[in-house]
């Protein structure tokens, strides 16, 4: 465990009054103003919906989160992306629709889910916002963790919607009298110190120029102009650089702050509130508007629009937008014409950290080596799981959440096995990834090796694929000609000579989506299978073949993309194999305190 600094240490010890505060209300009904409203997760798709909605009804019926609240998966309209901020505007009409006016009364947290994860593909399948993480009895989940830290806000909070992703985590302290309230007429964002770096990937405050004194716990100021993604020099021309004595650098390990004397640092964003005014002014552009036809970002479009100093050159800029689509510079042209002029409160809290863990680099990091969220959150090595190996077999720095692990297995540092059952014979290499998977074969795993397994349906019946590759395979990478698949590379090596190993050709019906999108992502190359543990013995094959560069040919056998296991996965099955080694874990546990 690291050691800790003061700010670091008051983190942790006001992170566990909140875990505290949270697991008391678990299973039980909340006061009226204790607790939200409403909570809603948006989803993607349909099927990523259903997904949810049985996630969530689990937890529900095993108490598992507090009751009397209403919990809601509200799904993007088909047809195009409509980004984070068209989700948002959809979200509204489906509260609108549900609760007529009433809704204008509620506290409304809404975690924007919608993603399909390929730069964190064991997430992919169920949701980000339902990522396990190493700790709790039961583990808890992103959910369980983004309600926890949020447990103050409620009952400091105007009737409004305040929106958070699904994939960040923000810790904070503040004075014993200080508290956070969200009371203030348009949009509050909450404000962390960091690196310049950090600055160039996230949203930047532009602080007024009385700003932020940068001691103390929290600070209440306002914001002149708000800058999304902005390169180092023009946070500089803007005025967003500051010099506080008490200002909180990140180390390059990915955390977003930590202690500098008299160092440079912005402020960047991560949550924000919008009273219910706004939040109705948006729901009537959204019905005026029919449909989306492009991407809006609610950081990007909603926040630039706001503040004084607010001009609306970024409507041109399309180069964080996906797909750009004809209409995006007029839709948030006119978005801007509707938010001008609003203002943008900022609640800068000193003593803060946002982590990111969107990506295998960013989750292994802070769930299996010793970072300093794993020392705020108490993370740990083993959670929730049965490991009666010797302690060796386990590197210090692993992390094993909800898994039975046999004796005689061996998991390298820096690893992370969740979801799933390790035979005797299994070694795992350093800073691998393996979820939800059955391996019972004698195997030695390399090291930066990512195996995820799906249930998936195949004509009404249960099937499963698994998917293997390097945790630092680009998953996201495509290419639009066939001709240049030999850039894509399958754990360092080229797809092309990966794909002659396992005879497969290259031909059109080599990628699913149509072939519009050439990747790893879209490959046909993972068998189905007609047990779990078969699936990992193909799949580990296939990349032994890879590594040892021998021929293992994957003939006449039914391969699916990453992208088909998805459109055909079957969650409940998932559901059920997590559930079996729940029952496992459980009456062990049972035995042994007998």
């Amino acid at each position: 465990m690291p050691a800790a600094g003061g700010r670091s240490a008051a983190r942790r010890e006001a992170t566990g009054r909140r875990l505290a505060r949270f697991a008391a209300l678990r299973g039980r009904a909340a006061r009226p103003g204790q607790f939200w409203d409403v909570v809603a997760v948006t989803a993607a798709d349909a099927e990523q919906a259903l997904g949810y909605r049985q996630q969530l009804a689990g937890k529900l019926s095993r108490e598992e989160l507090p009751l009397g609240t209403r919990y809601h998966v509200f799904v993007d309209p088909p047809g195009p992306k409509i980004g984070n901020g068209g989700s948002t505007l959809h979200a509204l009409r489906c509260l609108e629709d549900l609760y007529g006016d009433k809704w204008t009364t509620f506290t409304v947290l809404l975690i924007h889910s919608g993603g399909y994860s390929q730069r964190l593909p064991n997430a992919s399948a169920l949701g980000k916002i339902f990522t396990a993480l190493p700790f709790g009895d039961p583990v808890y989940q992103m959910l369980e963790l983004k309600l926890a830290m949020y447990i103050d806000f409620p009952s400091h909070m105007k009737p409004g919607v305040l929106v958070t992703c699904s994939d960040d985590i923000e810790l904070y302290s503040t004075g014993a009298t200080e508290t956070v309230t969200f009371d203030r007429p348009g949009f509050t964002a909450l404000a962390h110190p960091s690196d310049l770096s950090v600055g160039t990937t996230h949203g930047v405050f532009v602080l007024d120029p009385s700003g932020s004194s940068g001691e103390g716990g929290l600070e209440y100021t306002s914001c002149h102009r708000f800058l999304h993604k902005p390169a180092v020099e023009t946070m500089r021309r803007c005025g967003a650089v500051c010099v506080r004595r008490n200002c909180s650098q990140p180390s390059s390990s990915g955390d977003h702050s930590g202690s500098g004397v008299g160092s440079e640092c912005v402020y960047t964003d991560s949550v924000f509130y919008m009273d219910h005014s706004i939040a109705n002014q948006l729901l009537m552009f959204y019905k005026q508007m029919g449909t989306l036809c492009c991407e809006i970002d609610a950081y990007g479009d909603f926040l630039q629009a706001l503040g004084p100093g607010a001009t609306q050159d970024y409507t041109e800029i399309t180069s964080n937008v996906t797909n750009e689509e004809p209409r995006s510079v007029e839709v948030r042209q006119k978005l801007y014409s509707l938010l001008k002029g609003t203002a943008l409160n900022v609640i800068v809290l000193n003593n803060s950290k946002f982590y990111h863990i969107g990506t295998t680099q960013e989750y292994l990091l802070h769930l299996a080596s010793d970072s300093k969220l794993k020392f705020e959150l108490n993370l740990q090595p083993v959670a929730f799981s049965i490991f009666s190996g010797k302690a060796e077999a386990l590197a210090g720095s692993a992390s094993v959440i909800q898994s039975v692990l046999e004796p005689g297995c061996l998991v390298g540092p820096g690893s992370v096995i969740e979801y799933s059952r390790i035979g005797p014979e299994v070694s795992v290499g350093k800073n691998s990834i393996i979820s939800g998977s059955h391996i019972n074969l004698k195997v030695a795993m390399p090291s930066d090796c990512f195996l995820s397994s799906l249930s998936v349906k195949m004509n009404n019946q249960v099937k499963y694929a698994s998917m293997v590759f390097s945790v630092e395979d680009d998953l996201k990478k495509s290419v639009e000609l066939l001709s240049d698949i030999r850039s894509l590379q399958f754990f360092g090596v080229s797809l092309l000579e990966c794909l002659d190993l396992w005879g497969i050709k290259v031909s059109e019906q080599l990628f699913s989506s149509g072939s519009t999108r050439l990747g790893l992502w879209t490959a046909r190359i993972f068998p189905v299978c007609s047990t779990l543990s078969e699936s990992v013995r193909m799949s580990l094959k296939m990349l032994n073949s890879v590594q040892h560069m021998t021929a293992f040919k994957l003939n006449g056998l039914k391969l699916l993309s990453v992208e088909e296991m998805l459109a055909h996965k079957d969650v409940e099955d998932m559901l059920k194999f997590r559930k079996q080694l729940y029952d496992k874990i459980h009456l062990q546990r049972q035995k042994e305190k007998s």
